[in-house]
């Protein structure tokens, strides 16, 4: 036995005795589906509260306080409590700080021995985009728009900053293996075509989506658009336009919009409508045996874990909108399941990654041990296995409390000032209308049977 693998060997057999101490239940995933039962049942306060709990009170962010922050942050804001949905974005937006410059070399090396859940989640890109732009909504709700320009700025800044990032992270997973004890084993089992054929067998759904162009949000530059034009700044509202267009050329509102950017038209007495529509993905686990290029047929465990997307449903297809007489339907302008798909299927990748190679150096070790033939070192063998199979868990930790897509209408102010909003094939409901120029009417309804929440900012 070389003294690589004896090495490998005794590591796992150390990490074996402490078992109980660094595995068990996956907590992040129970916690999760209390969370979104309270949420799915528009028991927003209970959700609040109990996302508040789970956070713990340290200097330092760890486990999922991050994610926790941001569940709270968003039940806090649909109860329009916006100085405390902000002050938790804040805190958010310093949780992602403090890992994008921490030093997490071991985070990787430990995810490879026990799982991915033994590392603090550490956020995505759209969670940073998407606080960003919570914030600014907030601080428009409230009436202070030099602070929501700050944050569009940087929701729009962070945006721009996605597509070099995932770059880099991509080049860095393929440096990763090449650098690994079995990075030949490892290389042999991703590129072979049985793991792709597996993969899509299993998880069909994972190569669905298409990316948004740079992996941009198209919701995030309309609703920046709509804050700059009626701010004035029309050379940026027209910038932000054209991006928004170039991303989806369907949405006629776009089109006209932009349209109007370009010939620059005044805007005045304008009704912009946002609907904030269903629920976002959930994640899932699901487990897989890939072709591992090893005599797995001479060991006791040889399994993988993976964490799949599971989609939610939309609460309505539209809105209709009456006004003066006129109606208007709500259109997509971006569908955030395939905003979270496009990140996820990046991640993928280095997830799938991670997770062959702590299966392929459990099996490189349980195979050493079956081949010396004695009784001792089947039952290494055995307790590897056990380990193995102890912590084959997947990572299942998501911003829950997301939509499933933005929709938005645009039309002239009604000279009533009364808005007939009628779900589809539901009860309609009023919105009156104050005294001003502009105004922004932003609607969220996440099941059919949840009641719609809304507020209303003058522009």
């Amino acid at each position: 036995m070389s003294k690589r693998i004896f090495s490998s060997i005794l590591v796992f057999i150390v990490v074996v005795l402490s078992l109980p101490f660094v595995c068990g239940c996956n907590a992040p995933r129970e916690q999760l589906i209390t969370f979104n039962k309270y949420f799915e049942a528009s028991d927003f306060n209970s959700a609040a509260n109990y996302a508040v709990k789970n956070i713990q009170k340290r200097k330092n962010p760890e486990g999922e306080d991050l994610l926790w922050t941001l569940q709270a942050a968003a039940a806090k804001r649909i109860l329009q409590d916006y100085n405390s949905s902000s002050q938790l974005f804040d805190n958010a937006e310093n949780h992602l700080k403090y890992y994008d410059t921490r030093f997490s070399g071991g985070d990787e090396a430990a995810a490879i021995v026990v799982n991915d859940n033994i590392v603090p989640y550490k956020g995505e890109e759209y969670d940073g985009v998407m606080a960003n732009t919570y914030k600014a909504l907030n601080f428009m709700s409230e009436n202070k728009p030099d602070l929501a320009r700050v944050e569009f700025n940087r929701a729009i800044d962070r945006q721009r900053r996605t597509k070099e990032k995932f770059e880099k992270e991509i080049k860095k997973t393929k440096d990763e293996i090449d650098k690994m004890p079995y990075g030949n084993l490892i290389n042999q089992t991703i590129s072979d075509p049985n793991t792709g054929q597996t993969l899509h067998d299993k998880y069909p759904e994972l190569y669905e989506y298409q990316a948004y162009k740079d992996y941009t949000n198209p919701f995030v530059t309309y609703l920046a658009s709509v804050y700059f034009n009626a701010a004035g700044e029309t050379s940026a509202a027209r910038d932000l336009l054209k991006e928004t267009y170039g991303l989806v050329p369907e949405n006629k509102y776009v089109e006209e919009e932009f349209k109007e950017a370009e010939n620059n038209k005044q805007i005045k007495n304008t009704v912009w409508l946002v609907f904030e529509n269903g629920l976002g993905p959930t994640k899932e686990e699901f487990r897989i045996d890939l072709p591992l290029f090893i005599a797995i047929s001479q060991v006791y465990y040889a399994g993988i874990a993976l964490p799949k997307l599971q989609y939610r449903d939309s609460a309505f297809p539209y809105l209709q909108i009456e006004a003066d007489g006129t109606q208007y339907n709500t259109a997509v302008v971006s569908n955030m399941d395939r905003v979270i798909h496009s990140e996820f299927k990046k991640d993928f990748d280095a997830i799938l990654m991670r997770a062959i190679i702590s299966t392929t150096g459990k099996i490189v070790a349980q195979y050493a041990l079956t081949q010396q033939g004695s009784n001792a070192a089947n039952i290494g063998a055995m307790l590897i296995a056990a380990y193995s199979l102890a912590t084959n868990a997947a990572d299942v930790r998501i911003w829950t409390a997301l939509p499933k897509e933005f929709q938005i209408a645009r039309f002239p102010k009604p000279q009533n000032k009364i808005l007939k909003i009628t779900p589809f094939n539901a009860q309609p409901f009023d919105i009156e209308l104050p005294e001003c120029n502009n105004v922004l009417i932003y609607v969220k309804i996440i099941n059919r049977n949840s009641r719609p929440v809304y507020n209303v900012i003058p522009l």
